[in-house]
């Protein structure tokens, strides 16, 4: 059975997703959503595929699978990086284990650590919290900027769809430098033949 806290957040995650829908009667659904106890919503995500408990699915493995759509920023070979739409704080983003799984790999956190790198550079919050939490079994990893006290349970605000995308734009566009090596440069090795003549350069006489 579903927690009040898991109750409330996945109910916030589907009237987020219906405003981004086309359907017609999504304000009757929002409000059929809005009256529903945990069984009954357990129910519904069962009924809609968003969650099925003998292939272990859910709205996350849906955001895996694309067959939820997310604003997505980055992923490897184990997880990707989406933002929250019901964030605490700008830029509020989770890290999920492609693998419906209570461990999170190595390489999720090593997303987590990369998107906080962008995320400080982009929007410059005092810092950035890493906090694991989990939800139907599946670990996830928030990466929560801090700009006043906020924590991870502070209050979620449910997020305006054009800001979401501004963000993703943002921290898409942002790209780490590439380390310049010099080594075998053209323009150093240009100077350094330059730098070798006759005149400056002794070599031994040949001796015939």
């Amino acid at each position: 059975m579903l927690s009040p806290e898991q109750v409330e957040d996945i109910k916030k995650q589907l009237h987020s997703q219906l405003e981004q829908s086309e359907i017609e009667n999504k304000e009757a659904i929002k409000s059929s959503i809005r009256e529903m106890d945990a069984e009954q919503l357990e129910s519904f995500l069962s009924k809609n595929n968003l969650i099925k408990k003998s292939e272990q699915e859910c709205i996350f493995c849906s955001i895996i699978d694309k067959t939820i759509s997310a604003y997505t920023l980055a992923e490897n070979q184990e997880a990707i990086a989406v933002l929250e739409i019901n964030p605490i704080s700008k830029a509020h983003s989770i890290i999920i284990p492609k693998l419906h799984s209570e461990n999170v790999p190595k390489k999720a956190f090593d997303l987590a650590e990369e998107l906080s790198k962008k995320i400080s550079k982009v929007f410059n919050p005092k810092k950035i919290e890493i906090v694991p939490s989990s939800l139907f079994g599946h670990e996830i990893i928030n990466v929560l900027p801090v700009y006043t006290d906020e924590n991870i349970h502070s209050k979620k605000q449910q997020a305006n769809p054009k800001e979401l995308a501004e963000i993703q734009k943002q921290l898409q566009e942002l790209q780490e430098p590439e380390p310049k090596s010099d080594i075998f440069s053209e323009e150093k090795l240009q100077t350094q033949q330059e730098s070798i003549s006759d005149k400056n350069t002794w070599l031994p006489k040949r001796i015939p």
